[in-house]
């Protein structure tokens, strides 16, 4: 029995060879086993022979003389057959977290309300917190804790079932589910490699050159694609995939920090500030145009947007990728033969394929419809959905490889999740709440408009973190701090333009906080808890870049 368990490739190749003599036993089943019952992976890792494992018996004429039997090895044994394979230990949800997170919750629940807040407002919000610190922590993937969070909040009454799924019905997730297939069909035709060969081989010289070409070539596509969740999804996402996979970096097996991890944090990070640079680079811009000539009596035009952003918006896209660069490094920075590289493996690719020429095509179509939707009444998620289905009947993407998508079922559960919770906070009053609660505290100082400007902007900024929307916060708290603003002496269009600006830079907090964020962090390239910690990081130095350099330009330009 020894020998059976001990036999190396070597004895089990030689165990074949030999096998002819026993042409008239029952044929034996040999199942080649660790100690620990777990087959042998025949993996390349394992130096086995190239022939098959069991080599076919020889000629019949070698067989054995009548009625002789030969000698049986150890190994052929019929008591040397497996044990059964133990049953799979269960994997539930890590203890120490998940008790972090319920604690969170119970903690915030059996405080009384402040004076102003309902009851119910205030029980949802210990559901988000805790939700949230489950997100973080991760007792579970991210769509069973938003589920857990869910249920809770139907199971305490405190939202309806149909409030608790309404978000659901919100197409921000399912543009967000959508361009997960997108990507699926732009690696798996090729098209993905084909596209970031030639990116290599035109910047490929150096890491930070291949990420400036990718930040610069999404803020000239913004202003005419006012989805940034469309932006982020449907071209970079799957464009950047290919770039890390080309150069050897994936997610999921240690070779993340090879070049993915920095390149997602750093398109996603500046795709933030090409949505703040222009009116129509996100679709809640238009909103803060709107509250602003509401309030104050002065629109926001196209222009006026741009010019007071340009200068701004262009120092946090140079700075941010090279700040990215010194804090959190690609381990390969520069290749100096990777342009020619990617050349040779270009040539060897040869002419596009159809599916290839499907893929583009499709990509084409919706990509037009995201710019000049808008004159056809075409929406951005009708856009993704009839590209998806040009795939799906065409071939080049099934059904089935949408279903095997599992990270963008879990991030459409997690983000639709805290949508809803977000919105309702919003409808049960806390959020007015908070807003009257500021602009009490703020206007009490007694300060001078630059400070209590200074006050209002930083509580507005970092308040995004209970909002899973832009739109939602701008809906919910724009008109109030402008109010405010205006009132202690802040000059109106000044406030209203930094306002609307951050209303973008803020989504950079965390991986909810705008639409490219779940596409991105989805990858799987940055842990969670980096992804906040250079979140606030980045978002300190946007707040000195557009604060500081913005605000002198502004004062060129004749704001304040």
């Amino acid at each position: 029995m020894a020998s059976s368990t001990a036999a190396s490739p070597l004895t089990c190749h030689h165990l074949g060879a030999s096998a002819a003599p026993r042409s008239r036993l029952p044929a034996v089943s040999f199942s080649l086993r660790r100690r620990s019952s777990k087959p042998i992976s025949l993996s390349r890792s394992h130096s086995l022979p190239s022939k098959p494992l069991l080599a076919p018996p020889p000629a019949a004429s070698a067989s054995p003389s009548r009625g002789v039997l030969p000698p049986v090895s150890a190994s052929a044994s019929p008591a040397a057959a497996p044990a059964p394979p133990p049953k799979p230990a269960l994997q539930g949800a890590a203890i120490t977290p998940l008790l972090a997170s319920v604690a969170t919750g119970v903690l915030i629940w059996l405080v009384p309300a402040p004076a102003g807040v309902p009851r119910n407002a205030w029980q949802l919000l210990a559901i988000f917190l805790s939700t949230i610190v489950g997100i973080i922590t991760q007792p579970l993937p991210l769509g069973a804790v938003a589920l857990l969070g869910l249920g809770a909040a139907v199971l305490t009454r405190t939202l309806t079932f149909a409030a608790a799924f309404s978000a659901f019905g919100d197409p921000i997730p399912w543009l967000i589910a959508l361009a997960f297939f997108f990507a699926r069909g732009f690696i798996k035709t090729g098209l993905g490699s084909r596209v970031a060969y030639a990116f290599v081989a035109q910047f490929g010289s150096s890491s930070l050159g291949l990420g400036y070409a990718l930040v610069f070539a999404e803020a000239l596509l913004a202003p005419a694609i006012p989805s940034v969740s469309a932006r982020a999804g449907g071209i970079f996402l799957p464009l950047v995939k290919s770039l890390c996979e080309a150069c050897g970096s994936r997610s999921g097996d240690g070779t993340e920090r090879r070049l993915g991890a920095w390149l997602m944090l750093t398109c996603f990070q500046t795709s933030v500030v090409s949505s703040a640079m222009f009116l129509t680079a996100m679709a809640a811009n238009p909103l803060s145009a709107n509250l602003t000539a509401a309030t104050i009596g002065e629109g926001i035009g196209w222009t006026l947007w741009a010019k007071a952003a340009i200068v701004p918006g262009l120092l946090s896209l140079v700075l941010v990728p090279l700040i990215l660069y010194v804090i959190y490094p690609p381990q390969v920075k520069s290749s100096p033969d990777a342009p020619r590289l990617a050349k040779e493996r270009l040539a060897k690719m040869g002419p596009m394929s159809k599916a290839e020429t499907i893929m583009a095509g499709t990509l084409l179509l919706t990509v037009g419809l995201w710019i000049f939707g808008g004159m056809l009444n075409v929406d951005a998620v009708s856009a993704a959905i009839l590209g998806l289905s040009v795939l799906l009947i065409t071939g080049v993407v099934t059904w089935k490889e949408c279903l095997a998508e599992s990270v963008a079922w879990d991030t459409l559960t997690w983000f639709a999740a805290l949508i809803a919770m977000a919105g309702y906070l919003n409808k049960y009053g806390l959020i007015s709440w908070f807003s009257e609660t500021v602009v009490k505290f703020v206007g009490g100082l007694g300060l001078s408009w630059q400070l209590s400007f200074g006050v209002l902007v930083l509580l507005y900024f970092y308040s995004h973190y209970f909002f899973a929307s832009g739109a939602a916060h701008i809906g919910a708290m724009f008109a109030a701090f402008l109010s405010v603003a205006s009132a202690l002496g802040t000059p109106s269009l000044f406030a209203a333009m930094v306002l609307s600006f951050l209303s973008n830079l803020m989504g950079g907090l965390t991986h909810y906080g705008i639409g490219s964020a779940p596409v991105f962090y989805g990858a799987g390239y940055v842990p969670l808890a980096q992804w906040w910690g250079y979140g606030f990081v980045i978002s300190v130095v946007n707040i000195i870049i557009w604060l500081g350099a913005g605000g002198f330009w502004w004062k060129m330009i004749g704001l304040w």
